[in-house]
């Protein structure tokens, strides 16, 4: 029984004809990428695609969590648990966004730019 998905898959490398993923599709994963990167919801994500030279470039326009200023006063180790600095983040999530969505979609992505265009402040984990 376990040779059926390995000939499944054989028989469907022959198939003439090809796949497409929408650009619907791929800004909602891009969204998702970036919301579970920057740790806000998706629907605070906006996300772009360009043409860079025959390869995708996606432009992220996002929030990012921070717990209350009071409290990274208060441990400033707390600050590290996140990630570290806004800027430090932005840098981290643009390569988990790159990886994460040429893992799933399989397409190939040039870069991925990010513009912070707030703050979310976080309470244990959760964003507000």
């Amino acid at each position: 029984m376990s040779a059926a998905p390995a000939a499944v898959h054989q028989a469907s490398a022959g198939l003439a004809g090809h796949n497409r993923i929408s650009t619907q599709a791929l800004t909602s994963l891009a969204r998702e990428a970036a919301a579970e990167a920057l740790g806000v919801h998706a629907q605070d994500v906006r996300a772009e695609w360009t043409d860079d030279g025959g390869l995708l470039a996606l432009s992220i326009v996002a929030p990012v969590c921070i717990p209350p200023l009071v409290e990274v006063l208060r441990e400033p180790d707390r600050l590290d648990a996140l990630g570290g600095s806004v800027w430090d983040r932005a840098v981290a999530a643009k390569t988990s966004i790159l990886r994460r969505v040429t893992e799933l979609s399989g397409s190939m992505l040039s870069r991925v730019d990010i513009r912070i265009s707030g703050v979310r402040i976080t309470e244990g984990g959760r964003v507000q």
